[in-house]
């Protein structure tokens, strides 16, 4: 019996794993939260990378991403609504990406909404050569690519600086 239910922890934590890195919780500012799942994603205009390497803060090589097909995130977040009443108000927001692990990523809402920075970072449903990294947002033109690269992405949160 206890083999029994050990076995079934271990696959009940298996799926959940497995759920949770197919799916990301999108919490607006008036923190109401919607889930989008991988299918969810493919259903927006796709972009592609041919592959990208990946460097850390030194900027030293650290891997190389192949073949990834990807969404832009400002395209999923426009689906965000805001009640603001003057549009000087979203300059106050920030997005925040955060990790199964509890790594986090920063964007202004400027950054992604009023910059050509916002024409590039991808939400990545799946990496062909990394699926274990299951949902990941990447930022390809920042010049240390890692340090924005988000693997077994759960959350973006939308944030005013003033709260």
């Amino acid at each position: 019996m206890k083999n029994f239910v050990l076995l079934l922890t271990v696959f009940y934590a298996s799926f959940a794993f497995a759920q949770s890195s197919k799916s990301i919780e999108i919490i607006a500012p008036d923190n109401q939260k919607t889930i989008v799942t991988s299918t969810e994603l493919l259903k927006y205009p796709q972009k592609t990378i041919d592959s990208i390497h990946i460097t850390n803060h030194l900027k030293e090589y650290k891997s190389t991403l192949k073949n990834i097909k990807g969404v832009l995130l400002k395209d999923v977040l426009s689906k965000i609504s805001f009640k603001e009443k003057s549009p000087k108000v979203l300059s106050e927001y920030y997005i925040t990406c955060i990790a199964e692990d509890g790594y986090k990523v920063v964007f202004s809402w400027n950054e992604i909404f009023n910059t050509t920075v916002g024409n590039h970072v991808l939400i990545i449903p799946e990496t062909e050569s990394r699926p274990e990294n299951g949902i990941s947002t990447l930022s390809p033109t920042d010049y240390a690519t890692g340090r924005r690269y988000v693997k077994k992405l759960k959350t973006i949160q939308f944030k005013n600086v003033n709260e």
